[in-house]
């Protein structure tokens, strides 16, 4: 019997680049200094890198904290680890999930009393204790505890010390990554420092504060405390275009020679030519009638279509490099394919790589690229990269 493997059937691959991330995390603790516990955001399947293969490689890059948002993560997390590291989940998890993260050593955040009591019962059965962060609501207004709701959760706490060890204190910002949110910001900074001294004030010292996320640890200083938790940078992304323009007027009055990114991109994305063939002037391209061929022209096939995460708005948009070259989508984007107009590239030929997200000789095609063309969010267009395309850590 003949035996391949699931990635050999694939038609793209990702590539995670451990020299990338390394320089990446080098960059942000040189920001954010050496004192600060770096915690490794890979929730949304590590912003589309894949937890499974991220974290490790994030491991061999020294980080040792992961964030998740849910106990599903979690578990992914936990399975893929290969050092002792810790496991933070800062969103969903059930009550009855609640003993399984217990037993694990995994630390949950706690934003409403109910989380609160379910985690200390299920502490007591199994005669040990809950690890938790208090998160704060100080003006994002979505999760966490305040006004009568945190004095309640600091009472049981302290009634309950036995089976509950409080690791951290905890907020996030309303979008640290904008401007327009500055002031919104430092008045959560204030509300934040503020309710960590009253529940000093209550007898109760969390080991970590940690409020700062990729935008507000490159702008906000003072957001940086115990811990950060670092997101999109350490893979490669600015936030916004704001974060990235207020790092460099860092720079305005003493401008190096050459301005440098200091982030890059861990993750490439490439596929192969999948057939080439020849469409005469005046036919239309793919379906409908979106486009029209204006003359003799060389199109080629890519395996790779909206199901990919290959959107459909891309349709006529989107571009990719085959050959060291710009080749642009023609017509409707499929669901399993796209078609590129090769016309101008000489030679082309099926099994070519064609570069949908990375690097190819001097050319380059950034994610951001096709944010802009998608309207999506960066974040979006990666965590829309479906999990079942093989990740591949490269040096």
């Amino acid at each position: 019997m003949i035996s391949i493997s699931h990635d050999r059937f694939a038609t793209s691959r990702i590539e995670l680049s451990e020299s990338a991330l390394r320089k990446n995390i080098r960059f942000l603790q040189k920001q954010i200094g050496t004192e600060p516990l770096f915690s490794s955001v890979i929730k949304g399947n590590a912003y589309g890198h894949g937890i499974s293969e991220f974290l490790p490689l994030a491991e061999k890059c020294g980080l040792r904290h992961f964030s998740v948002f849910s106990a599903a993560e979690a578990y992914k997390a936990l399975s893929s680890r290969t050092q002792d590291s810790h496991i933070m989940i800062m969103g969903a998890i059930e009550d009855e999930e609640l003993a399984w993260a217990v037993e694990h050593g995994i630390s949950f955040y706690i934003f409403d009393p109910g989380r609160l009591h379910a985690a200390v019962q299920a502490a007591r059965k199994m005669d040990s204790h809950a690890q938790i962060h208090l998160e704060l609501e100080t003006g994002l207004n979505r999760t966490g505890l305040a006004g009568a709701e945190l004095e309640s959760a600091l009472k049981y706490i302290v009634d309950n010390r036995s089976h509950v060890r409080v690791k951290g204190v905890c907020t996030h910002f309303a979008g640290a990554e904008s401007v327009a949110n500055y002031l919104r910001i430092q008045n959560q900074i204030e509300r934040f420092n503020a309710a960590v001294s009253y529940i000093a004030d209550k007898g109760i010292y969390p080991e970590l504060r940690h409020t700062a996320c990729s935008a507000a640890s490159l702008i906000y200083p003072a957001s940086v405390m115990d811990m950060v938790r670092i997101g999109i940078a350490h893979y490669g992304f600015w936030p916004t275009e704001e974060t990235r323009i207020h790092h460099f007027l860092r720079y305005q009055n003493n401008p190096p020679r050459r301005f440098r990114n200091p982030l890059h991109r861990v993750m490439s994305w490439k596929s192969r030519i999948m057939s080439v063939k020849h469409v005469p002037a005046g036919e239309f391209i793919s379906y409908g009638n979106s486009y029209m061929s204006t003359r003799d022209m060389c199109i080629a096939s890519v395996p790779v279509g909206y199901y990919h995460g290959f959107s459909r708005s891309l349709s006529n948009l989107g571009r990719v490099l085959v050959r060291g070259r710009r080749a642009r989508v023609v017509g409707v984007v499929n669901m399993n394919m796209f078609i590129i107009d090769v016309s101008h590239i000489p030679g082309v030929e099926r099994g070519d790589e064609v570069v949908i997200i990375g690097r190819q000789k001097s050319l380059h095609v950034s994610v951001g690229s096709f944010a802009d063309m998608t309207n999506n969010l960066n974040y979006e267009v990666l965590t829309r990269i479906p999990p079942d395309i093989p990740r591949v850590v490269v040096p």
